[in-house]
């Protein structure tokens, strides 16, 4: 059963998010990550007749949602609502005759419309089928990874993913349980999860099996292909000035931006001992926050996502940035 009329979002930093990007009435502006509008929504209600919002998502729901709320608030903005993932963002703006944008957001967690949805997978505490699919026309599934990946393969994501500790023994339970019944549903694969671990590890604030169903969304998604991807060309459509303003919610995906910014207003490979620069390469811009943006004390405790959420945001070269230097 479709769920879109109920699709719900409640999004993380989203006062910071807009200050953050430093939004022109009449710019253009890319929501990277649509989901239930909030984001979305804020920053239409911060342009004019003449500006232009363009939000990206791979889930049908998530642009059904999108396109009643764009109808119902009627604002003075154009709002464009595309079907694709955002490692694509080069593509689909030239495709919409589009060059530069005056700013970037993407909030790379995972919805509460997703999560709560048992139909779609991605709960360990909801019974549902093995998905996790946040495009439903991707051939590969939670199950899939289940079913067809080796013993050395699912530890592997497990520790890399999840950074589980105990990635060897759950991924060795998996595969005998495999043999003996095949694992359908996300409750069949927590109870493994679970059981494979040490009484100590199933004492701890989170989930024991979140560690483990994080590493299968993000290999599913290939959600750090497609964040590094975004990294790599985000920042060349920006306008001067412009902004790229990301959300992560694991230490995975906040070390690939803050190495990402980091290399963008630092390239120069020279040894510190030469005197000048010789190998060309110029800084695109500057990191505007030099430590994260966390949520305060007051948002985390009405909305447990945000408790793990850091925004950084980039700022392209301006000319007066460049005469500052």
């Amino acid at each position: 059963m479709s769920r879109d009329s109920n699709f719900s979002h409640r999004p993380v930093l989203l006062g910071e998010c807009i200050e953050a990007l430093a939004i022109r009435a009449d710019g253009i502006y890319v929501d990277c990550t649509a989901g239930g509008g909030g984001h979305s929504s804020a920053i239409l209600r911060n342009l004019s007749a003449n500006g232009r919002l363009i939000s990206f998502d791979k889930d049908d729901d998530a642009l059904k949602a999108c396109t009643k709320l764009r109808d119902a608030l009627a604002l003075p903005g154009r709002w464009d609502l595309v079907k694709s993932d955002f490692s694509r963002i080069r593509e689909e703006l030239l495709d919409l005759d589009v060059t530069r944008v005056d700013g970037v957001l993407a909030d790379l967690g995972v919805s509460s419309h997703q999560l709560d949805t048992a139909e779609r997978g991605f709960s360990y505490s909801t019974d549902g089928p093995l998905d996790m699919r946040m495009d439903k026309r991707q051939s590969v599934s939670a199950e899939t990874v289940i079913r067809t990946y080796s013993e050395d393969n699912l530890a592997k994501i497990f520790r890399i993913y999840g950074e589980e500790r105990y990635a060897g023994r759950i991924a060795a339970a998996i595969v005998a349980a495999r043999r003996e019944r095949e694992i359908r549903t996300t409750k069949d694969l927590s109870d493994i999860i679970v059981g494979a671990m040490p009484g100590k590890a199933k004492h701890e604030d989170q989930h024991p099996a979140r560690r483990c169903f994080q590493a299968i969304r993000i290999e599913v998604n290939q959600e750090l292909a497609a964040v590094s991807k975004l990294l790599s060309e985000a920042p060349s459509i920006l306008s001067d000035q412009g902004r790229l303003a990301i959300i992560s919610f694991h230490s995975l995906e906040d070390r690939l931006v803050k190495e990402a910014f980091k290399e963008l207003e630092a390239p120069c490979t020279c040894p510190r001992e030469f005197p000048v620069c010789v190998c060309n390469r110029t800084p695109m811009g500057r990191v505007i926050t030099r430590k994260p943006i966390e949520a305060t004390e007051s948002e985390a405790r009405e909305n447990k996502r945000s408790r793990s959420a850091k925004l950084r945001v980039f700022e392209r070269n301006g000319e007066e940035w460049k005469l500052m230097q």
